[in-house]
C-alpha cells in the first residue's frame, strides 16, 4: 500500500511540473510575439457631390481631380506625414441627400471636404459642416449668397459667382447678339433663379432690352409647352435661362419642334457635354457662360494629361476647379501644420498656390481671387470659346 501511494503522489508531482513547463513555455512565447504595427496615419479627404443620377457628369470629375492630387502628395510623402485618403459620399445633387452625405463625412472624421457640386445641396448641408467645424471647398456651387451673406465662414470655392454670371450673359446677350426682348426662365432652384435674377437685374440695369417674361419651371418636368407658348407670346427674341443640362435640352428640342429658333443663353450647369449628346442637333447654336479657361496654364495642362494617362479620357465638366479646389486645401493643411480650423482659414486667405485655374489664395468672403467667366457656344457638336 506505501509504495502504491508513493507512486501515485510521484505521478501527481511530475504532471504538476510538466503543467508548469508547459505554461511557462506558453508565456515566453508570448513575449517572443512581434509588436502590432503602428496604424497608418492618413488624412482623409471627403469629395461630395452627385456621383449618379441626372447630375453625375458634374460631380464625378471632382473624384478623379481629388485622386490625382492625392496621388502627386502621396508619392513625394504625403501631407505633413499623413497619406491623403480620398474617400467619396454621394448625393445626387439633391439637399435631402446632400445632409446625408454630411453627417456620414463627417462621422468618418474627414479633414477637410471638397464639395458640394450643387448650389442648393450646399446650402443644404453647411450648416452640419460649420457647427462641426469642417473647411468645405466647392468648385461649382455659384448661388451668390454662400460666400456674399457671411453666412458660411467654413465655405470657400474656386469658381465665381452667379450675381457675375448672370450679369456676364445678360450683358453678352444685349451687346454682341443685339436682344431686344428677353424672355429669362429658371428652374426655382438655388441655383437656376440667383442666375436669372442676376441676368434679369443687369438687362433692367441696362435698360438696352426688355425683360418681357421672367417665370419658373418645375424640374423634371418632360413637357414644357406651356412656358415655350408664353415665350412665344411675348415676341421675345433671346431666353436667359438658369438651370442644368436636363431641363434645358428638353426645353431647347420643345422650342425648335414649335417652330421658335431664338437665342438660347444658360449658364455654367448646361455648359457640359452631357447637354450636346442630349439635345443633339438642338445643341448647336446654344451659348452658356462657364468658368474662363487657362489653356496655356502648366498646371492645367498637367492635369489635363494625368487624368488621361490614369483614367483613359478626357476630364469631364469643373476637373480644372476641382483639381484647384483639391490642391488648395491640402496646401492649407500643409501649411497650417494640421486641421486646425483657424490655422487652415489662415493659409487659405494668405498662401498663394499655382493651380489650373491660376495662382490663387481666398478672400475674407471664401471666394477664390481672380477667377471669372467666359461665354461658349456649341459649334459642331462642342462648346466652343467665344468671348
Amino acid at each position: 500500500m506505501k509504495a502504491k501511494w508513493f507512486s501515485t503522489v510521484l505521478a501527481v508531482a511530475m504532471a504538476g511540473m510538466l503543467s508548469m513547463g508547459c505554461a511557462g513555455e506558453k508565456k515566453e512565447e508570448k513575449k517572443a510575439e512581434a509588436p502590432a504595427p503602428a496604424a497608418k496615419k492618413v488624412l482623409v479627404l471627403g469629395v461630395a457631390g452627385a456621383q449618379s443620377g441626372d447630375l453625375a457628369s458634374y460631380g464625378l470629375p471632382s473624384v478623379n481631380a481629388a485622386k490625382l492630387v492625392a496621388k502627386d502628395l502621396n508619392a513625394k510623402g504625403g501631407v505633413n506625414g499623413m497619406q491623403v485618403e480620398v474617400l467619396p459620399m454621394d448625393d445626387q445633387c439633391k439637399p435631402e441627400l446632400a445632409t446625408n452625405a454630411a453627417t456620414k463625412l463627417v462621422s468618418e472624421k474627414v479633414g477637410i471636404v471638397l464639395g458640394h457640386i450643387c448650389s442648393g445641396a450646399t446650402k443644404a448641408a453647411l450648416p452640419i459642416y460649420k457647427d462641426a467645424k469642417i473647411i468645405l471647398m466647392s468648385p461649382s456651387a455659384t448661388s451668390t449668397e454662400l460666400t456674399q451673406s457671411g453666412s458660411y465662414p467654413n465655405f470657400f470655392r474656386t469658381i465665381s459667382y452667379d450675381l457675375i454670371q448672370g450679369k456676364a450673359a445678360a450683358e453678352f446677350a444685349v451687346t454682341e447678339l443685339k436682344v431686344k426682348k428677353v424672355a429669362v426662365i429658371h428652374d426655382k432652384g438655388d441655383y437656376g433663379k440667383g442666375f436669372a435674377e442676376s441676368a434679369k437685374k443687369a438687362l433692367e440695369d441696362g435698360k438696352a432690352a426688355k425683360v418681357v417674361l421672367f417665370e419658373g419651371i418645375t424640374p423634371g418636368g418632360v413637357d414644357y409647352s406651356a412656358v415655350i407658348q408664353k415665350i412665344k407670346s411675348t415676341g421675345a427674341d433671346c431666353v436667359l435661362f438658369g438651370g442644368y443640362h436636363p431641363e434645358a435640352s428638353k426645353i431647347v428640342t420643345q422650342m425648335h419642334k414649335k417652330g421658335l429658333k431664338i437665342a438660347f443663353v444658360s449658364d455654367d450647369g448646361v455648359k457640359d457635354d452631357t447637354f450636346i449628346k442630349t439635345a443633339g442637333a438642338d445643341a448647336e447654336g446654344v451659348y452658356a457662360t462657364g468658368p474662363q479657361i487657362l489653356a496655356d496654364n502648366e498646371v492645367y495642362k498637367k492635369a489635363l494629361a494625368d487624368h488621361e494617362k490614369e483614367f483613359g479620357s478626357k476630364p469631364g465638366a469643373f476637373f480644372p476647379q476641382a483639381y484647384a479646389a483639391s490642391q488648395a486645401l491640402l496646401n492649407a493643411v500643409a501649411k497650417a501644420g494640421s486641421t486646425d480650423y483657424d490655422k487652415v482659414v489662415a493659409a487659405l486667405q494668405n498662401e498663394y498656390i499655382e493651380t489650373p485655374v491660376g495662382k490663387i489664395k481666398f478672400d475674407a468672403k471664401g471666394d477664390a481671387e481672380g477667377v471669372s467667366f467666359s461665354v461658349y457656344q456649341v459649334k459642331n457638336g462642342k462648346y466652343e470659346l467665344v468671348k
